[in-house]
């Protein structure tokens, strides 16, 4: 068995097989208590560009999740005029030149001690070092002031604490679970208001109110960015370093940028980060020539979508229906984007410019959302 079936079945021993299961059916597969299933990358890109069809907004929609807890003014919990006016002003926050200086400025130091302890022949945990990184951006963008990597991590350990809340069956937080998101998220929230008060145009909540958000709006941004912002880079970058080291493409990686951005998206795409996307029907439709019904609950598997293709190849190109999928499509294509590989690219080459590295030992996690490793531990095997 390959790691990246043995991480999904670890993470979903239940669901992840039922899922597999489905992409056998067809395309599109009406499931009783789980919704209409869509397995087809093509079908999926059509939902994800019909906005007034298939919405965030509706019941068994991601809105019926975190809108209780983030507020209703929230790019993934939005739809119409409204969604696009918000998503208009915040065009320009995450360009990638300033993605990059960003991390940049707040990743130097975290890169460097593991650059360190690789060069220096130590075995170093890729997803506590990840988990690191990730806390340390996210609190740049909210406005935290943190230094140390014991602060990086228990910020990181305590969004991982609410995701965990939320399996691939969950439709809604329950009230005791809402009022423990709302104790995390509400000093956060509390920090970024200050940040934004601040004005400050260096600053990711300064950036927002320079571009117009209200300050309710960045509170909500900064929720959603914490939310989204940290799991999905802390359980890709190890998966990543794992698929190069497990296909022997380690060396092509180091050697050629071109190369390594063939193989994170090629690594997204078997990864998937996002392994299902809901949506909600809003007009009565047809999708891949199955009816559905105002009110229906649509489950994108973007898994399934993905995995079409065949196993990780970063030679072998990726059809236009599938490009980037699991960052979404259409108005919700993840605004956080350049964000994201800013940081997985200077992590990743980090890694590889410490020679070639070999996994030590590795080990799945249990009880997560997103599937990924426990441990993975490498040590580098460069000359000293």
């Amino acid at each position: 068995m390959n790691w990246e079936r043995r991480l999904y079945l670890s993470a979903h021993p239940f669901a992840y097989p039922l899922l597999r299961g489905l992409a056998r059916r067809g395309p599109v597969v009406r499931v009783p208590g789980v919704g209409v299933v869509v397995n087809d990358a093509s079908l999926a890109r059509a939902v994800l560009m019909d906005g007034e069809t298939f919405r965030k907004d509706g019941p068994g929609s991601p809105g019926d999740l975190w809108t209780p807890v983030l507020g209703p003014s929230v790019l993934l919990n939005m739809e119409g005029d409204a969604h696009r006016a918000l998503r208009r002003r915040l065009t320009d926050l995450f360009t990638p030149a300033y993605a990059d200086e960003l991390c940049a400025r707040v990743l130097g130091g975290p890169l460097d001690r593991l650059a360190g302890r690789l060069a220096g022949g130590a075995t170093v945990d890729l997803v506590d070092a990840a988990r690191v990184m990730a806390g340390a951006v996210i609190g740049e963008v909210i406005g935290l002031e943190m230094s140390t990597e014991r602060e990086f991590r228990r910020l990181f350990e305590q969004g991982e604490r609410i995701v965990s809340m939320v399996s691939l069956r969950t439709r809604r937080l329950s009230p005791a679970q809402i009022r423990r998101v709302r104790a995390v998220l509400d000093p956060l929230g509390d920090t970024a208001a200050k940040s934004y008060a601040a004005g400050d145009e260096s600053t990711v909540m300064g950036r927002m109110r320079t571009l117009g958000l209200s300050e309710a709006e960045a509170r909500g941004a900064a929720g959603a960015f914490f939310l989204t912002g940290t799991e999905t880079v802390a359980t890709y970058v190890p998966r990543l370093v794992a698929l190069l080291c497990d296909s022997a493409r380690l060396a092509d990686a180091a050697a050629s940028d071109g190369f390594l951005d063939r193989a994170i998206d090629e690594a997204m795409r078997v990864t998937t980060p996002t392994p299902v996307m809901l949506r909600s029907v809003h007009r009565a439709a047809e999708i891949g020539g199955t009816p559905v019904r105002p009110g229906d609950r649509i489950l994108i598997a973007t898994h399934n979508c993905c995995h079409g293709l065949g196993p990780f190849d970063p030679d072998r190109p990726h059809p236009p229906e599938l490009r980037r999928l699991w960052f979404g499509a259409g108005p919700h294509f993840c605004i956080g984007y350049p964000l994201a590989m800013a940081q997985i690219r200077r992590v990743a080459r980090t890694v590889l410019a410490a020679g070639p590295v070999r996994i030590v030992e590795r080990s799945a996690a249990r009880n997560v959302l997103i599937p990924t490793y426990r441990r993975l531990t490498v040590r580098s095997e460069a000359p000293r």
